[in-house]
């Protein structure tokens, strides 16, 4: 009888120590293992996005500095109102034409500034939608002949920095003097720029 007894107190010992040592033991060890896998996989992820920076700064590098410049002045990564303004301005004076009553909204730094929503007013439901880009609007008139007129137009059309022309009043001179050309109006422009947010 004792020598059935003891192989069955040693299997319940056995048992209860599986139960109790080995088997948590083992459950933490996969939790580990899942662990160590998974760090694995950020750690080959990590490399993987160092080589794509390393490419993508070779790539910047061999960009001309000259086209960076362009790319800078295509679409600058901040307002940058005054430049645009003088630049306008620049492009109006071979035509004798002067910009007069510039009108913009200031740029208010905001929470919303930093996580920007647009709302698209065509859509049913008004969803908003993040952009990486910001608008800014700028008012002025000029006055000139139409010909001088179409010549700015063309060349705010071709000059590097994105310009939407939004809105153009036209209206004639009233109460010109003797000298004024017949063929001088008044134009009033609204255009609308854009910067990349950070």
């Amino acid at each position: 009888m004792l020598r059935f007894i003891l192989p069955m107190i040693l299997i319940g010992l056995s048992i209860t120590g599986f139960v109790v040592f080995v088997s948590p033991t083992m459950g933490e060890i996969s939790t580990l293992k899942g662990q160590v896998l998974s760090y694995d996989k950020a750690l080959d992820n990590s490399k993987s996005l160092d080589v794509e920076r390393e490419k993508l700064t070779k790539k910047y590098n061999s960009i001309d500095p000259n086209n960076l410049a362009k790319l800078e002045k295509l679409l600058p990564d901040n307002v940058d109102n005054i430049r645009l303004i003088l630049e306008v301005e620049k492009l109006a004076s071979p035509y004798g034409m002067v910009l007069r009553d510039v009108k913009y909204d200031t740029i208010k730094k905001t929470e919303e500034d930093k996580q920007p929503i647009e709302v698209f007013q065509g859509s049913d439901t008004n969803t908003p939608a993040q952009t990486d880009y910001g608008t800014w609007d700028l008012e002025f008139s000029t006055e000139g002949s139409y010909t001088n007129f179409l010549n700015l137009l063309r060349d705010l059309e071709s000059n590097l920095r994105i310009v939407d022309i939004s809105s153009i009043q036209f209206s004639s001179i009233t109460g010109a003097g003797v000298n004024t050309p017949v063929d001088v109006y008044k134009y009033g422009f609204k255009v609308k720029t854009y910067w990349m947010k950070n």
